[in-house]
């Protein structure tokens, strides 16, 4: 039998090329068919990771992350806690925002948006990812 991703279209295939897991590319696949259409502000916000500001007046809340698809946020945040210490861009990422003071959460939170932004990009180019 041919594997999984050979069903699919040849976008799919190049979302396998990255460090992510198998289960995770199908989560994606299933899941987020806007992929590739929708341009990174949106497929952020589509997934969940993009900050959500409280202001009210002149008081400046704390941004949170709310909404989206919350197995798609789930299956990423795997992808990303992983990511951060085996791919090479995501991990030098990672760090140079804990030197910067960062949480590990903000951190995490902010290489799973970079790992949504990086597969967006690669199904709507539809050329897998090589590191630069």
């Amino acid at each position: 039998m041919p594997p999984l991703f050979i069903l699919f279209d040849e976008g799919a295939a190049a979302v396998f090329s990255t460090d992510t897991v198998f289960v995770v590319g199908v989560t994606l696949i299933a899941e987020l068919p806007e992929l590739g259409h929708l341009n990174r502000r949106k497929i952020a916000a589509l997934v969940g990771v993009s900050p959500i500001n409280r202001d009210s007046g002149t008081l400046r809340g704390r941004r949170t992350i709310a909404g989206g698809h919350t197995t798609v946020r789930a299956a990423i945040y795997m992808a990303a806690l992983v990511a951060s210490r085996a791919n090479s861009v995501i991990a030098a990422y990672y760090t140079k925002l804990r030197a910067a003071g960062k949480t590990g959460k903000q951190t995490l939170v902010a290489c799973m948006r970079r790992l949504v932004v990086i597969l967006n990009a690669i199904l709507r180019d539809r050329k897998p990812w090589h590191l630069a």
